[in-house]
């Protein structure tokens, strides 16, 4: 049984979140993408999961269906997630590192709720900033349960991530010490990919995953992990992604990293990005401005790499992956209008409502059920092309999300459909 995953959502708790991430729009955004089972995001919130076991109900082993829900949305199951900020001083710096929680129930959740609750305010925010050793929040999990997990997201963003730029460490012994084979994966993040991630020996054994870091609905799925299981179940999905065996953790689904937000070295308020030689170069400075650049991803994986695995690199028990541009942007660049205008919602519903589901269209769809589906040849090219990698991407840099461009300036619809025949 395929099982598409998005293990890493927010909740209307959580700062600059959208007030509609609450489970009925979650489950209905879920089903159109095409996702099977996806976080609940934020499960340290008291008021999110007095919510959550309100509208939830028990489906499969430690996973959860909306109460009352009809078609597509009650196929779509929930699991307990959330995110910790953990704020503390290790081996001489300040730390500041996002983990990844994962619980099978809710009695778990409320032990770990019971602990975490002493240490700091879990009403002040949905991914609660606490002034907690990550090793000492991992402890704290498995003391509660030997079936709560840690992940660590979005691994590399400079900022939060536990090997970032900013405050993160230089390995995962550095920050796990005597619990390091307790964490059995690692979430890239927007703007790494699996390949990034090979060429770092001390992730060699643990798994690449990947999930949305949804605050907005549109946004679920953008990022995804994709398993087969025997039977669904919480255990079930966490064994398959813990064999790194590629009969059962099939792929993920990334975003092509040029386009995450902290790809390549920069400085928005000089709205200047550089790569990464140009920054060795610099002495890691700012070209523009001469200050210290704020250090993307690319530069941090170039650091702890293995001068052994250049670029290109491919690990030989690797996992395959996926790049896909979202449907709607896609759609966006082919009108030449906003993400968020009328014309994108309604050839975006038309999609989905005719081949079944965001996803359906991105992966297995062929360009004439596309362009019948929408009535849009442009958009139909424009997922071939994205599937081919045909792409222009401005890379992000500090904060600052790339920039996708799939047609050249001024190429005409006529000129595309002249192409297809």
């Amino acid at each position: 049984m395929k099982i598409i995953f998005d293990l890493e959502l927010h909740s209307k708790y959580a700062r600059a979140v959208s007030k509609d991430m609450v489970p009925e729009h979650m489950a209905l955004w879920a089903s159109k993408k095409g996702i099977d089972v996806i976080g609940t995001g934020d499960i340290t919130h008291p008021a999110w999961m007095k919510e959550l076991k309100e509208k939830l109900e028990p489906a499969n082993e430690g996973l959860f269906r909306l109460k009352g829900a009809k078609g597509k949305t009650a196929n779509v199951r929930f699991l307990l997630q959330g995110e910790i900020s953990c704020i503390y001083s290790k081996n001489g710096k300040v730390r500041r590192v996002h983990q990844l929680i994962y619980a099978p129930s809710f009695e778990v959740i409320d032990k770990i709720n019971n602990q975490l609750s002493w240490i700091g305010n879990l009403n002040a925010d949905g991914r609660p900033m606490l002034g907690l050793d990550s090793k000492k929040l991992l402890q704290i999990l498995l003391d509660a349960s030997p079936d709560a997990h840690l992940i660590p997201a979005h691994a590399w963003t400079p900022w939060f991530g536990i090997f970032g730029s900013k405050s993160g460490f230089d390995s995962l012994n550095e920050c796990f010490d005597e619990l390091t084979d307790r964490v059995f994966a690692i979430e890239t993040g927007l703007s790494s990919d699996p390949p990034m991630n090979w060429r770092i020996p001390f992730l060699d054994g643990k798994s690449i995953v990947s999930g949305s870091d949804a605050h907005s609905l549109p946004k679920i799925g953008r990022e995804a992990t994709v398993v087969d299981v025997p039977e669904l179940s919480y255990g079930n999905i966490f064994e398959a992604i813990k064999s790194r065996d590629p009969k059962r953790f099939l792929f993920t689904i990334e975003f092509f990293t040029e386009e995450g937000k902290y790809h390549i070295d920069g400085h928005r308020d000089q709205s200047h990005s550089q790569m990464p030689e140009e920054t060795k170069k610099a002495g890691g400075k700012c070209k523009a401005c001469g200050r210290a650049v704020t250090v993307g991803v690319m530069s941090r994986v170039g650091q702890l790499a293995d001068p052994a695995r250049p670029d290109g690199f491919r690990h030989p028990e690797a996992i395959p992956f996926k790049k896909l541009v979202p449907l709607q942007e896609i759609i966006s660049e082919a009108e030449g209008v906003g993400v968020g205008t009328k014309t994108v919602r309604t050839i975006y519903n038309d999609l989905v409502e005719e081949i079944g589901s965001e996803f359906s269209a991105l992966l297995d769809a062929s360009r004439d059920q596309i362009k019948d589906a929408c009535g849009n040849v442009k958009v139909a090219e424009a997922v071939m092309r994205m599937r081919q990698g045909k792409l222009y991407i401005e890379p992000g840099y500090d904060g600052e999300f790339g920039k996708i461009k799939i047609f050249e300036e001024g190429e005409k619809i006529d000129e595309v459909q002249s192409s297809l025949f």
